[in-house]
């Protein structure tokens, strides 16, 4: 079983969310644990008609955001990563000073200190120096910066397309590979 941690924050982009964990809940081999801040919720409530229990009823496992004795905040609970879908700037910055102030950002200091993949779906633009110095220094730290940048090849119909396809290459650097996702073979390929 592979488990997978999902951290949910406050910035724009609660279908990534949404999505993520139904490509991981449609996998049987996959345990997600998911952790999601209050501005997480209240970005929710504000871009989706769907509600904060509808993301938690895709996921195996909910944690409590203050909840900092869970399972998920200590290094001997073996995952095999974890993904902050959407990321704010201010997660990223509490990530990139080693800051555990609640469960996602311990989570994802975890994360980085097992060398387990962390993926920050970074999802504010435009970026300053600071914002960008930031994400150097998670990159440093060994985690990967994943903005939500649209392939345009795929040749989207909806903006569903988008969210899976970015959803899915995200997924990947967590050596999740689900099997109908668009793939670029050559031209003509889409």
């Amino acid at each position: 079983m592979r488990r997978i941690v999902v951290g949910v924050s406050g910035a724009s982009g609660a279908a990534f969310a949404f999505r993520t964990l139904e490509r991981l809940a449609g996998l049987d081999d996959v345990e997600s644990h998911l952790v999601v801040t209050s501005a997480g919720k209240t970005a929710i409530g504000l871009e989706s008609e769907r509600s904060v229990g509808d993301l938690e009823s895709l996921a195996d496992v909910v944690h409590p955001i203050k909840n900092v004795a869970a399972s998920i905040a200590s290094g001997s609970f073996a995952t095999h990563g974890m993904i902050v879908v959407p990321c704010s700037i201010r997660v990223l910055s509490d990530v990139a000073n080693s800051r555990g102030a609640d469960l996602l950002t311990r989570a994802a200091d975890v994360t980085l200190k097992e060398r387990r993949p962390l993926v920050l779906m970074v999802r504010e633009t435009p970026f300053h120096l600071g914002h960008l110095r930031l994400m150097a220094g998670v990159v440093e730290m060994g985690g990967i910066i994943y903005p939500p940048v649209p392939a345009m090849y795929i040749k989207p119909a909806t903006i569903d397309d988008l969210v899976a396809h970015t959803v899915d290459r995200a997924l990947e650097h967590l050596g999740i590979d689900p099997p109908d996702s668009a793939r670029w073979t050559g031209p003509g390929s889409m």
